[in-house]
Formats: structure tokens, C-alpha cells, sequence
């Protein structure tokens, strides 16, 4: 069994520190600001062979309120599901009443803990071990997560009772007793479908990811920005896996003005990278708005495929509900291939019918298809709609071939391709959509054309070449010269 291993403590202790030092990653945000991390985050690591998973947690203070109550609730579930809890305090900043009041709440859960005295580094250990002995936890580990101090030490008390992974202990048996953890892999395809939620701040983005998965997972509040980090959460659904990935909300550049905003502006758009489908969350009571085209428009520009979701529908006039549609045909005509779905994330209508369109969208956007089936398609498009005339020469479109896929690239080779107009390009691109039935994902066409092997090379005259070519010039001259005097 894989050990879990939860990181609580007051906030601004160093836990996202921490949870980066362990996973050797950048997942979590990390800043001179207490109160970063919100959501539970999960990620795996493997330290001598032994693979475990870590869980960073929101700060605890016990006088929470608001936002910071369902931050602390997030902090409690994970000292549940964890096997182990690293229990850090700050060594800078000394035993508080905090401290005193989560380890008795450790003590009451009977879990096992260990006390990790962070920032050590130019503080003396054993007055660090000291300080916070009125814990009744037994000594402090002393560790600087920022710089990489006492981790080994630490990993060695948390899983030295642990045995290696068998799997991976051939791999792993020459490994250094002072080596770091190593990174593991996030999702892959073996994970299946990763959907990454994106959209505008406060439009419902991680109350569909609560109702989707049928708990309250992620935090929601009534008020924009909740969310800060991209939350990767794995789970199963009639045998089908899937990976949802809930992202901030992303605002237009000029109103972006915080630093850890910006943080969360490209975890967002490198989400949008690792996903194999976006839901896109737009609140329908607002209509489209001109930002919401810019970040459909980057997730058309990363290929992925999209499924659209009008959330807030419940409650509308018959009026304001048909406005709407006729603005989605209106503004949202560069995606007509896109599922869209109106639902209530919060009281759950029509959230059940987003997984038949990301499984379509999904499959159109990985499905392969031999060479003879694409050139087929287009041989009958061209004989539709034949190119256009370049200097009198017409363009010729000989055979096509699969490229890649999520999204699907088509390689069309002929001549002269670089004068392919964008509107055949276009008129290709649904060709094949129509043809193959694809739904949820832009198509990508990419020209080749047939290279001359003579090009550029130039026969060098020898000199009597040059001399028949002087009396041939001379011989000419003379008959125009002749023609001339005739007339």
C-alpha cells in the first residue's frame, strides 16, 4: 500500500515549500503570503525506491472564517485520509497558540505525526527542538524546505519502516542514501481523459467540479478568485478514468495586478497544455463577453478539443434565454464544432450529459485513420471543388496522410501548396469534419509540397561548348540582320 503523507501547520509555515522540495516540482504556489494554498493538492514522489503520495493543505489557525473556514475543513480531511501527518512549524517564528491547538487535535485523531521544525537555516537545531517541546509531539525535525537542509533525515524517520516498491527496486537499489526524491510523471494517457475546467473568475468553475464528481472537493465561495492552483483530481466513472483539472479563473492582462494572480494566470494556461479537453464554464446570465473569446481562442491555438458549458441557466426569462443562444451562434461561429450545453452546477441539471461530449470529443481527437482513407476524402473534395488557378498553373492536391492527433493534424502534399487560399483551407477542414464525423476538436492541415532535386544547380560550360554557343549567337545575328534588309 502507498503511504500518504499530509503537510499541516499554520499558514506560512512552508508546507507548498515543502510539498515542491518532495514532489520536485513547481505545482504548488509558493510566495511570501500567507493563506497561497486553499484546495488539498496531491502529487506523488519516490524517495529510495519507496513511492508515497503527498497532500498539501491550506494553513490552520482555529478562528477561521469565511473563505478560511472551508480552507481549514480542506486541511481536516486530509489528516483523514492520511497515513501520516507532517505537522510543521516555523522555527522563525516560535511556539503560538496554533500550534498548541492543532497537535491536540492530532492527539484526539490518534494519527501518527511528526513535528517539523521549517526555517532552521542560521537558527541553532537544538534550540528549534527546544522551543517547540511544550507540543508533547516528541523532538522536532529540524529541515529548511527551501534549501533542501535535514530532508533526508526526515524521509528516513516518515518511511525508513517502509518497504521498497517491488516493482521498482531493481531500478532503485544503487540510489545514494543522501539522494533527493525523485519526480514522478503527472497524468498521462494511461490516466485517461484530463479536463481541464477553465474560464472567467466566479462563473462556477469548481461548483461543476464538486458536482461532477459527487463531492465537495474543491472549495467554492461566493467570491472571484477562490481558486488560485491547478488541482489535478483523478477519479472513475462507469469504468471510464478520467483526470479533471480545476484552474483558476483567468481576467483580461490589465486587471491582473497581484503577483500570485499572475501565478495563477499560467498554471491556467499550462493546464490548458496538459489537457486532452477543455470544458469551457461562461455564466449565462452575462452572456459572451469579448475575454471569453481570447481564452476559448488559446485553447483553439493548443489544439484541444472544447465542449462548452453555459452555466447559471436556471432562473432566465424565456427572453434573456433566447438572446443568449442567438449571441453563442453569433459570437461562437469559429467553434460550431463545439458541443454546447446548458446546465445548473449548482442544483445539477444537465451536468450529466457534459461526459458523453468530452468522450466524443475525446475519441475524434485521438482516433487514427490510414493514408488511403484521408487522400480518398480529399481526391472527392477536389473533385467537388477544385483549387484555385496560380498564374495559370492549377494547384494540384495528390495525397494525404495523419500527422499526429489531439488535435488531428492532416499532411496534404501537391505543388505549389504555398498558394493555397485560407478559405480552401477552410473549405478542406469541414470536409473532413463532415466526412468524419469528428465533433469537439479543430482539425489542422499542413501542406507539403514536392521538391525539385535539380533546383539550383547549374551546368558549367566547357570551353568548347562556349565557342558552338558564340557561332550559334553569330549565325543568328546574321539571319535577323538579313530578314531585316529583305523587308
Amino acid at each position: 500500500m502507498v503511504p500518504v503523507i499530509a503537510l499541516v501547520g499554520r499558514p506560512n509555515v512552508g508546507k507548498s515549500t515543502m510539498f515542491n522540495r518532495l514532489t520536485k516540482s513547481r505545482d504548488a504556489i509558493v510566495g511570501d503570503l500567507s493563506g497561497l494554498t486553499r484546495d488539498r493538492q496531491y502529487s506523488e514522489a519516490v524517495w529510495q525506491g519507496r513511492t508515497y503520495i503527498v497532500i498539501d493543505t491550506g494553513g490552520i489557525t482555529g478562528d477561521e472564517a469565511g473563505m478560511d473556514e472551508k480552507m481549514a475543513e480542506q486541511s481536516l480531511l486530509a489528516i483523514e485520509e492520511a497515513d501520516l501527518v507532517m505537522f510543521m512549524v516555523d522555527a522563525r517564528a516560535g511556539f503560538t497558540a496554533a500550534d498548541q491547538m492543532i497537535a491536540e487535535h492530532l492527539r484526539k485523531r490518534n494519527k501518527r505525526s511528526l513535528l517539523v521544525a521549517n526555517k532552521v537555516d542560521n537558527i541553532d537545531p537544538e534550540m528549534a527542538r527546544a522551543e517547540f517541546a511544550p507540543l508533547g509531539m516528541g523532538n522536532a525535525i529540524p529541515v529548511a524546505a527551501s534549501q533542501g537542509r535535514g530532508m533526508n533525515a526526515l524521509l528516513e524517520t516518515a518511511l525508513g519502516e517502509y518497504p521498497r516498491d517491488p516493482v521498482d527496486d531493481e531500478f532503485n537499489q544503487d540510489v545514494a542514501e543522501g539522494e533527493e526524491p525523485v519526480r514522478i510523471p503527472g497524468p498521462s494517457e494511461k490516466d485517461g481523459v484530463k479536463i481541464a475546467i477553465i474560464g472567467r473568475p466566479n462563473v462556477g468553475k469548481s461548483t461543476l467540479v464538486n458536482r461532477m464528481l459527487g463531492e465537495e472537493r474543491v472549495i467554492t465561495y461566493d467570491e472571484p478568485g477562490t481558486t488560485r492552483d491547478s488541482i489535478y483530481i483523478p477519479f472513475e466513472r462507469d469504468g471510464d478514468k478520467y483526470t479533471f483539472i480545476d484552474t483558476a479563473g483567468v481576467r483580461k492582462r490589465g486587471k491582473i495586478h497581484e503577483e500570485v494572480e499572475k501565478f495563477s494566470v499560467v498554471k491556467t494556461l499550462q493546464a490548458i497544455k496538459d489537457a486532452n479537453v477543455v470544458i469551457f464554464v461562461m455564466d449565462a446570465r452575462e452572456g459572451v463577453v469579448d475575454h471569453d473569446l481570447n481564452l476559448l481562442g488559446f485553447a483553439l491555438e493548443a489544439g484541444r478539443a472544447i465542449v462548452i458549458a453555459l452555466n447559471k441557466w436556471d432562473g432566465m426569462e424565456p427572453g434573456e434565454r433566447e438572446y443568449v443562444k442567438t449571441e453563442l451562434q453569433r459570437r461562437l461561429f469559429f467553434v460550431d464544432f463545439a458541443d454546447i450545453h446548458f446546465i445548473s452546477a449548482l442544483h445539477g441539471t444537465g451536468v450529466g450529459n457534459l461526459y458523453g461530449s468530452v468522450q466524443a470529443a475525446f475519441k475524434s481527437a485521438i482516433t487514427r485513420w490510414p493514408t488511403s482513407r484521408l487522400t480518398q476524402i480529399l481526391e472527392d473534395a477536389v473533385g467537388d471543388h477544385q483549387p484555385p488557378m496560380v498564374n495559370g498553373r492549377r494547384i494540384k492536391l495528390r495525397y494525404a496522410h495523419l500527422g499526429g492527433a489531439n488535435p488531428p493534424l492532416i499532411v496534404i502534399h501537391g505543388n505549389q501548396v504555398d498558394k493555397v487560399p485560407k478559405s480552401y483551407t477552410r473549405f478542406l477542414e469541414n470536409t473532413y469534419r463532415r466526412v468524419l464525423k469528428l465533433v469537439g476538436t479543430p482539425i489542422r492541415i499542413e501542406y507539403k509540397g514536392g521538391e525539385n532535386p535539380y533546383e539550383g544547380n547549374k551546368n558549367t560550360l566547357t570551353d568548347r561548348q562556349v565557342n558552338k554557343k558564340r557561332r550559334l549567337m553569330s549565325h543568328h545575328k546574321k539571319a535577323e540582320k538579313k530578314r531585316k534588309d529583305k523587308r
